[in-house]
Order: C-alpha cells, then sequence, then structure tokens
C-alpha cells in the first residue's frame, strides 16, 4: 500500500474502535484544531431533487400545463409570494424564510450540464467546469490551504463512505457514521519504539488523525447536550450530531451530510412528500437548536442537490433535468429570494436555463463567511454579493 493511499485510509472513520499503539498515541496527544468561529454545514440531497415542485411558482398556469399528473394544488402550499411557495412539507422552511433566516436562491447550475448522478456530483464536489476532471473536492482544497498543516476535525462527513468534496492532499477531514462508537483506545501492551525513520512525517500524520480525530470529537460531545427534539430519522440524528460538536466547540470549518431517494422517475408525489417532509423537520431541529444557543450567525446551512428535473412529468414523476433551486439557512444571511422566477417559456429542450453557477455561490461562502481568496483553489466565477 503507497503512502497516499494509507492516509487515506487511515484518516477515515465510518464507526467502530480504533486500537492504537502508546507509541502513535504518544505523537497524537497535542491538540491542534482550526480555530474560527464561523463554519459551513451541507446537506446534500442525493438523487437529483426536483425543484420546481420543491419551490414552485404557483401562479405560472404553465406549471400546471407542463405538470398535469404531479402540479401541487395552490391550497396546499405555503408563504407564497411573488408567484411563488414552498411545498406543502416544508412548512418550517416556509417559516425561516419569513424569520429572515433563509435565502432561496433560483435557477442554480452551470453550463454544459451533465445528467448523470455520478458525473454531475462530481461536478459539484469538485467545482470543475463539465469538461474538466479534479481529483481533489474544492472544500478539500480549501482546507488544505487554511489549515496549513494537518487537521483532522477540519472537515466533519456524517456518513458511511467518504464525500469528495472535502478530498485534499491532506487528511484534513474524517467520516463519522456513528460518533458513539468513534473511540480511540491504547494498546498498552505496544511497546514499539520510533527509530530512524524517513517516514515520520507520514506517521505524525497518522497519529494525529487518529488521536485528534476521536479525543476532540469525544470532548466536543461531552461538552454539549441537545435542548431540542429532533426527528429519528438518519438526517435528524446527523445534523443533531452537527449540532452538539458545534455546541461542544470542536471548532471544525465544515460538516457534511446528505440524504438519499431523490431521484423521482415514479411515485414523485408519495415520494418526494416523504424526503422533504424529513428534511423539513430535521433542519428546522437544527435551526431552533442553534437559534437557541446564539450561534445561527455563525453557522451557514447549505441545502443543495446535484440537478433538478424535466419541466414535463412523465406520468407519475419527472426525468433528470438541469437548475434548480440552491437554500441557505443562517450565517446571517439577508433572507431574499435571489434571482428571477423559472422562466417555463423559455426552456432548453425541455429543461430549465441555469441563471446562476452553482461557483458563484461557493465564491461566496468562502469570502463572506471563511474570509478566504476562492481563486487560490480554482473559481474564477464572481460572487453572488446579494446572499450575505
Amino acid at each position: 500500500m503507497n503512502r497516499r493511499d494509507f492516509l487515506t485510509l487511515t484518516g477515515t472513520f465510518t464507526g467502530g474502535t480504533l486500537l492504537l499503539p502508546d507509541f502513535l498515541h504518544a505523537f497524537g496527544s497535542q491538540s491542534n484544531l482550526v480555530v474560527g468561529e464561523q463554519c459551513l454545514v451541507f446537506i446534500q440531497l442525493n438523487g437529483g431533487n426536483d425543484g420546481l415542485n420543491t419551490f414552485i411558482p404557483i401562479e405560472d398556469p404553465l406549471y400546471y400545463d407542463y405538470r398535469i399528473k404531479i402540479a401541487l394544488s395552490k391550497n396546499d402550499v405555503h408563504s407564497r409570494y411573488k408567484g411563488m411557495a414552498f411545498h406543502p412539507a416544508l412548512k418550517d422552511f416556509a417559516t425561516m424564510q419569513q424569520n429572515g433566516d433563509l435565502t432561496i436562491i433560483q435557477n442554480v447550475g452551470y453550463p454544459e450540464p451533465n445528467r448523470s448522478h455520478f458525473r454531475s456530483q462530481e461536478i459539484w464536489q469538485t467545482a470543475s467546469s463539465s469538461e474538466q476532471y479534479l481529483t481533489n473536492g474544492w472544500l478539500g482544497r480549501y482546507l488544505d490551504l487554511q489549515c496549513k498543516e494537518h487537521q483532522p476535525t477540519a472537515g466533519v462527513n456524517f456518513d458511511s463512505i467518504d464525500n469528495l468534496s472535502l478530498k485534499g492532499n491532506e487528511p484534513n477531514s474524517i467520516t463519522v457514521k456513528d460518533p458513539n462508537r468513534f473511540k480511540m483506545q491504547t494498546d498498552n501492551d505496544n511497546k514499539a519504539k520510533l527509530s530512524d525513520n524517513p517516514q515520520l512525517d507520514f506517521v505524525l500524520k497518522i497519529a494525529n488523525s487518529v488521536s485528534e480525530g476521536s479525543d476532540d470529537i469525544q470532548k466536543a460531545l461531552a461538552k454539549s447536550t441537545s435542548e431540542i427534539s429532533y426527528p429519528k430519522t438518519g438526517l435528524g440524528k446527523n445534523l443533531e450530531w452537527i449540532a452538539r460538536l458545534i455546541k461542544g466547540n470542536l471548532n471544525s470549518k465544515v460538516y457534511y451530510t446528505s440524504q438519499n431517494g431523490y431521484d423521482t422517475h415514479d411515485n414523485q408525489i408519495n415520494i418526494q412528500q416523504r424526503n422533504l417532509t424529513e428534511l423539513n423537520d430535521a433542519v428546522y431541529s437544527f435551526y431552533q437548536e442553534l437559534k437557541k444557543a446564539k450561534l445561527l450567525q455563525n453557522v451557514t446551512l447549505v441545502v443543495f442537490s446535484e440537478f433538478g428535473r424535466r419541466v414535463k412529468d412523465n406520468g407519475n414523476g419527472t426525468d433528470h433535468g438541469t437548475a434548480a433551486p440552491i437554500f441557505i439557512i443562517g450565517g446571517n444571511n439577508k433572507g431574499k429570494i435571489i434571482g428571477n422566477n423559472p422562466n417555463l417559456t423559455d426552456l432548453d429542450n425541455g429543461d430549465l436555463k441555469f441563471e446562476i453557477d452553482f461557483r458563484s455561490v461557493y465564491a461566496s461562502l468562502l469570502q463572506n463567511k471563511m474570509n478566504f481568496d476562492y481563486t487560490k483553489i480554482g473559481i474564477t466565477n464572481k460572487v453572488l454579493n446579494e446572499l450575505f
């Protein structure tokens, strides 16, 4: 196994108890966490969420013409404003928007869109162009430069698999499935000693990954409790863990999680109702928790999907499309609707035309929230100034 593969493997945790020899533990005993008030939290909606039925152009007659089978009734939606309204399941999204804590960015996408789940997710996760292939994620590249030295919990991904967004040259992020099982133990019987070793720097990084990642997550959890009741769902539990780590001063720059099930080719009405209910309830609990702790201004939550769906329904659902809205919650955002309502009179072969490049959103997050020059990681798009 080469150095990079070993480094990647060792910096990744998906639950279970990790046994660490004493000699490695000693090298990793010094805390070296990233310190900073602001952090970003991402929820990735996997499968391509139907934006038109999430934030709905409820006053546009073409919406009903194109979606004979799946159009949502005007009587069921929430928070009607300037021809738009929220899906019936997103009542608390409407509340957050009315409170001035939620911004909707309309028609977000990128040129020459790709309708493959894998490739489009890769484009979003690396901030590449459609024809560009990058091996490291946009957040991984940011953490490589921001952390300067190895910081194993600068990014925390709550999932069973790694996320490309956080992949960098250094193991600055950790994937955790269950923090309760993410504990490091020392083996007192292991008396191995380091001698002349050209890979000492590598060993030190491995030691720091293990000891800091385990110890500091446990310390942060020990210093925090949940004061809000969260739904007993996968997303609800992940957001509860993230809130506790933020409240426990883990001081990670980035937290990441995802929700599956948005590939609604069939039975869309029922599937999206279920998924968006889970999303609404989990996010609103997280929002209330941070607001009660007076931390909402320091935390920016981003909810997005790899693409939207086709404008016209296919009978009982929708097929892969292009542009869709992004939701930004907290972080002292301006609580606006940015961009125009979806234009159903001017389509690109049956798809919405994107108006705002997702990399402009990334640029805004890095510049305005993280005080970081986004051009250093290869993003050249202009900042979306209306966001913060």
